[in-house]
């Protein structure tokens, strides 16, 4: 018998430690995945039955199964435990991590310690377990005078099976260093502001990071950030991230998006859709924290990461309705709308990328409204070629991202035609396939190989999941989620792993 419970946690500030337990141990918090045996009894993992008062308390609450079914209820007195929280979720449910899930709908509004009592048949379950619950008490930023007390401080979790917890808690680190730069507040985080948080968050890592500012943006030719960063008194900036490792034979770029606000310029938004344009550089802010994970997870895989950093604003020198912009290696673009200025930065970034022949370009951007339209609130978009796709679809599963791959037909790049420049940026008054143009005009700024075919390249469109205006479901919070990043990171860590075509 575990001896009761008595002090309080000591635990007050900082990430929350992660760690690992073949047995049950004392904690403030006692987390439960239950199911029912045939003779309709409720079970755990290891313990078999639950001790008759906790099952008794279970009757009580009337707990049924469900996707986002819990219930938290005071400890036995005899126990090492000041509440237990129970959580399931039916086979049949169609989500597709749910020990992951569970672990995070169980851990939410929890605080002190917590362990963690889940099935596991390796040591996947487990560390899934560990990851649910991490990533749904991730402490978010706030800018409040009197912020909420520490959630939970310290999560173990109990399972024969020892995960690979260095591995989860750079996952979670990097879905929280998302949340936290996407979470800040615009009159913050300016462009340079940005790209000084980081140039921080890359010291301690083999990293190397160059800035480009508007000047050196300028002479290298990057006329769509510059155009589109035309307006604010705030200018734009590029950063690039490298992970090269001694030995690397992959190379992998990522391009992110990364406006810090977005009024949608002189094509100004109505007000409602103004607010939360602090989210359109989640692109940016993703594709970093990948590249940081990449290089602190010692990935033997070569990954560059190209932030495109600008504030869409209205002024008298912002980008016009017609303006006609010279992207990075002289294609032109007539900016018919300039509330379509993600795709129109992310040009330059592309063709940047495609100079230096990687194996695979990937980029991610909140950049469509009818993105969200097409496949709601949790559902990434997911264009291009279909081999990186393929993969994207697996590491997405193995992560829990959802994700959908959608065509780009030939036959909407007309619709992108213009007298006077090589392409539109959009077709003013066109609702029809909102998502997939977009997506053909990025096809057309990723270069080729050196014997002409395209290099391998998918678009990632996550305006619907980067923000959760809704409430908190499973390990996802409201606000910012950090979706497609531990995705993307599965995706390195599955290539770096796999021979090279």
């Amino acid at each position: 018998m575990l001896r009761r419970f008595e002090g309080r946690s000591l635990y007050a500030g900082g990430m929350t430690t992660l760690a690992h337990s073949t047995s049950l141990v004392p904690a403030d918090s006692l987390a439960v995945f239950v199911s029912k045996a045939e003779d309709g009894k409720w079970t755990t993992p290891l313990t078999g039955d639950l001790d008759a008062a906790v099952r008794d308390s279970i009757a009580r609450l009337n707990f049924e199964p469900g996707v986002d079914s819990v219930a938290t209820f005071p400890a036995p007195a005899s126990s090492d435990y000041r509440t237990i929280t129970v959580v399931s979720i039916p086979e049949n449910s169609g989500v597709v991590d749910p020990i992951r899930y569970a672990a995070g709908t169980a851990a939410r509004g929890l605080k002190g310690t917590l362990a963690l009592l889940f099935p596991s048949a390796s040591t996947d379950d487990s560390g899934q377990a560990l990851e649910g619950a991490a990533l749904a008490t991730i402490p978010a930023l706030t800018r409040k005078s009197s912020p909420s007390a520490r959630g939970v401080t310290k999560i173990t979790v109990v399972s024969k099976h020892k995960p690979d917890i260095a591995s989860v808690k750079e996952r979670v680190d990097a879905v929280k260093a998302v949340r936290d730069l996407v979470t800040e507040v615009p009159n913050v985080l300016s462009p340079a502001e940005l790209a000084s948080r980081v140039t921080a968050g890359a010291k301690g890592t083999t990293l190397s990071v160059e800035v480009l500012d508007e000047k050196k943006l300028k002479s290298g030719g990057f006329g769509g950030i510059l155009g589109i960063g035309a307006g604010s008194s705030r200018p734009p900036r590029m950063v690039v991230l490298r992970h090269k490792p001694r030995g690397a034979k992959v190379h992998v770029a990522l391009v992110g998006k990364g406006i810090t606000f977005d009024t949608g310029g002189l094509s100004i938004k109505p007000a409602a859709s103004m607010v939360g344009m602090k989210y359109d550089m989640t692109g940016a802010a993703t594709v970093y924290a990948v590249v940081r994970a990449a290089a602190k997870l010692k990935l033997p895989i070569a990954v560059t990461a190209w932030l495109c950093i600008a504030e869409n604003m209205p002024s008298g020198t912002a980008i016009r309705p017609n303006d006609v912009v010279t992207i990075r290696g002289g294609k032109t673009v007539e900016v018919t709308n300039t509330d379509a200025e993600g795709r129109v930065v992310l040009a330059d970034g592309l063709v940047a990328a495609s100079e230096e022949n990687p194996d695979i370009i990937i980029d991610v951007a909140t950049l469509t409204g009818a993105a969200r339209t097409a496949l709601g609130d949790r559902i990434t978009g997911v264009m291009g070629d279909l081999d990186v796709a393929t993969k994207l679809n697996f590491a997405a599963n193995d992560s829990g991202d959802e994700v959908w791959h959608m065509p780009l037909p030939h036959y909407l790049r007309p619709v992108l035609s213009t007298d006077i420049a090589d392409i539109a940026n959009a077709k003013v008054g066109n609702t029809a396939a909102g998502m997939l143009i977009g997506g053909i005009f990025l096809k057309e700024f990723v270069g080729t190989r050196k014997d002409g075919t395209a290099i391998p390249w998918a678009h990632l469109d996550i305006a619907g999941p980067a923000n959760n205006a809704a409430g908190p479901y499973g390990y996802t919070p409201k606000g910012a989620t950090g979706t497609m990043v531990r995705t993307l990171i599965q995706f390195l860590s599955d290539l770096s792993h796999s021979p090279k075509k």
